[in-house]
C-alpha cells in the first residue's frame, strides 16, 4: 500500500508597493518590488528559500525529539546561502544548528545524521547545490 503524496499551497499576491503571501491562515509580508538601490522591508524570496530550510532543520529536531526520543530544551538555527550571478542560483547553503540539551555528543550526530537523512526541503536543496552545517549544543540552565 502506497500513501499518496502531500501537497502543499499557498496564495500570494503582489501591487506596486510589495506583496502578500497566505499559507496555512497567515499572512507574510513580501518584498516582491523591484529596487535594487533600495533596501528590502520584507523578506523575498531568497529569505522564504532560506526560511523554509531553517524551517525544515527546527520541524526535524521537533519529530526527532518524539522519534529518537531526544531531550531539548530549545533550538536556534542561522542559515546562510550563497547565490551566484550567472546563470542565477544558489550555490551553497551553510547552517549553524545550536541546541540547548543534555544529550551525549553522540546522540547529538544521531540527531543530525537524522536531519540530512529525513528533512524533506533539506534533501530538495541538498540535490541541486551543496549544504554543509554543524550542530552544537549548551546544557540547559539549573
Amino acid at each position: 500500500m502506497t500513501t499518496p503524496p502531500l501537497t502543499y499551497s499557498v496564495t500570494a499576491r503582489a501591487d506596486a508597493d510589495g506583496g502578500m503571501l497566505r499559507a496555512v491562515g497567515d499572512d507574510l509580508a513580501l518584498e516582491t518590488r523591484w529596487q535594487p538601490d533600495a533596501p528590502s522591508t520584507h523578506p523575498g524570496p531568497a529569505e522564504l528559500l532560506a526560511a523554509a530550510f531553517a524551517a525544515c532543520l527546527l520541524k526535524n529536531v521537533a519529530r526527532s525529539s518524539v522519534m529518537l526520543p531526544f531531550a531539548y530544551e530549545s533550538a536556534n538555527v542561522t542559515v546562510t546561502m550563497h547565490r551566484q550571478d550567472a546563470p542565477p542560483r544558489f550555490t551553497a547553503i551553510e547552517y549553524s544548528l545550536h541546541l540547548v540539551s543534555a544529550e551525549p555528543a553522540h546522540r547529538v550526530e544521531l540527531l543530525h545524521r537524522n536531519l540530512q537523512k529525513f528533512g524533506t526541503v533539506y534533501n530538495t536543496l541538498a540535490a541541486v547545490c551543496d549544504v554543509s552545517g554543524d550542530v552544537t549544543t549548551s546544557p540547559p540552565s539549573l
